[in-house]
């Protein structure tokens, strides 16, 4: 071989050999970069080329494939009363990615976790096509249906959680107003105007109150400060006089003092009175007495002040501030000030209180399996904390089922079943210039011993200021899940 060939030869080997260096590098070392890059919709194509896997609500998929085979994509999401459970799914769109369950559980839905591949190998060695697993989801739809029914028909804006207290099972999950993911989960023009219409919507109807806003929760974090009581031992008989006056002079301060909307009733009440008619009063001075770092770690207990609860989606973090002075804690110790909850936050509460003090964990998934029905993972419950003592919850039980009978929680009433409530009416915006967030929050016990814990909140509503109540807004909407739950 003649020089001038060698080289060419030479060049040509080097040539391969730098094309088989950059390949293997593409695949081996850049693939997972370029599988994530948006700008590839390889990923997305291949993903809407099979059906995915079900969300499920008792029993039943709410969620479903249509096939399309258009040019792009085989099949596209829909969704069974998408608007209602909405909260719950999520969204999964070609086009804007996903959310909620369907972005958490994306691996078992699309069927590319890895504990599918024996199953996967499976249907590929046998000519099935793939297809994605189930997310069987705790949520109760008769619960659900009893709160999006009574948001959707009243037109009211808020959120409601339930749970079962023995387990952390979340058994309703509302927020209103709501969308339907299905209009948003195409590639084509109506889904992009659908999205745009929904982002410059001012009722934000994408937003999951009961997940992820935080709200001030008014006078229902009175039982937090009744709990502490109960456990440093400033309180010891619940029905027995304190020492408070009305109105109640914020310490440290020149002329501030606390008020109460129940009028002449709270001077020198006991605790049990207290929370029946809501005093401010009573319930801030308790917060000054037992003190800010006290206050702080009894809110922790109950779930407060944690920034990484997953459920298995993130949840926003309900706050208790720490290092405040006296008058911002006692206004705290009432709902007020910075403290702010969502609705599951508030439905924790009287999950431990009902629980006897035992808080657990909240889920909202019960099981994956394949698309064969064979079980992939099974929710096991577990105790988040305890929030308080046996005794101080029973206690609790006896005051907040005082408020039902006897007190401000009355339209909770249910014959035959033993209902504890809290209503809370918290101020909104600067000077609370703006209509007051109505809550309610509750517990209910048959006699066989099932049990369900509730929190409701009414964002707004077109009623009269004087006319907003936690009592009449958001009482008959927890009712109507007990009643559900309890088939009553």
């Amino acid at each position: 071989m003649n020089k001038p060939i060698r080289r060419v030869s030479v060049f040509c080997l080097m040539l391969v050999l730098a094309l088989m260096i950059r390949v293997n590098y593409v695949q081996g070392v850049e693939a997972s970069a370029l599988n994530k890059n948006t700008n590839n919709a390889r990923g997305t194509i291949e993903a809407y080329s099979y059906p995915r896997g079900d969300i499920i609500a008792g029993g039943k998929a709410v969620t479903k494939d249509l096939l399309v085979n258009g040019n792009k994509y085989k099949y596209r999401r829909a969704y069974v009363a998408g608007p209602e459970y909405a909260p719950v799914t999520g969204y999964s769109s070609q086009v804007f990615g996903s959310n909620l369950l369907e972005n958490v559980e994306n691996g078992i839905l699309s069927g590319s976790d890895s504990t599918l591949f024996f199953h996967n190998t499976l249907d590929m060695l046998t000519g099935k096509q793939k297809q994605g697993g189930d997310v069987v989801t705790t949520i109760d739809p008769k619960v659900q249906a009893a709160a999006w029914n009574q948001f959707k028909d009243s037109g009211k804006k808020g959120a409601a959680v339930a749970l079962d207290p023995t387990t952390g099972a979340i058994l309703g999950l509302v927020s209103a107003p709501s969308y339907d993911p299905t209009s948003i989960a195409g590639a084509d023009d109506a889904s992009s105007a659908a999205w745009t219409r929904l982002q410059k919507d001012p009722s934000n109807p994408m937003l999951n109150r009961a997940l992820r806003q935080t709200y001030p929760p008014g006078s229902t974090f009175k039982l937090v400060t009744a709990a502490a009581a109960l456990e440093t031992g400033k309180i010891t008989d619940i029905n027995a006089p304190t020492d408070s006056p009305d109105p109640y002079p914020l310490p440290d301060t020149a002329n501030a003092k606390l008020v109460n909307e129940a009028g002449d009733n709270c001077l020198n009440v006991s605790m049990n009175d207290a929370l029946r008619v809501s005093c401010n009063t009573v319930f801030g001075k308790l917060g000054d007495e037992i003190g800010n770092a006290r206050m702080a770690e009894e809110a922790d207990r109950f779930g407060f002040n944690n920034a990484g609860l997953l459920i298995p989606v993130g949840v926003a973090k309900s706050v208790f501030d720490t290092g405040i002075n006296r008058p911002q804690n006692a206004q705290s110790s009432i709902g007020q000030f910075d403290t702010r909850a969502t609705p599951l936050q508030m439905a924790m509460v009287v999950s431990a209180i009902v629980n006897n003090g035992t808080l657990m964990k909240p889920y909202l998934v019960s099981q994956t399996r394949t698309a064969g029905l064979s079980v992939i993972d099974q929710a096991k419950p577990s105790q988040l904390s305890q929030a308080t003592t046996p005794q101080a919850a029973q206690q609790l039980q006896t005051m907040m089922e005082n408020v039902v009978q006897n007190g401000t929680g009355h339209n909770a009433q249910i014959p035959g079943v033993t209902v504890g409530g809290k209503t809370g009416t918290a101020q909104n915006g600067v000077d609370n210039k703006n209509n007051p967030y109505a809550w309610f929050v509750s517990y209910a016990k048959d006699s066989n011993g099932k049990e369900i814990a509730v929190a409701v909140v009414v964002e707004d509503s077109n009623a009269a200021r004087n006319e907003i109540s936690g009592s009449g807004l958001a009482a008959p909407i927890a009712k109507s899940m007990m009643q559900a739950y309890l088939g009553k």
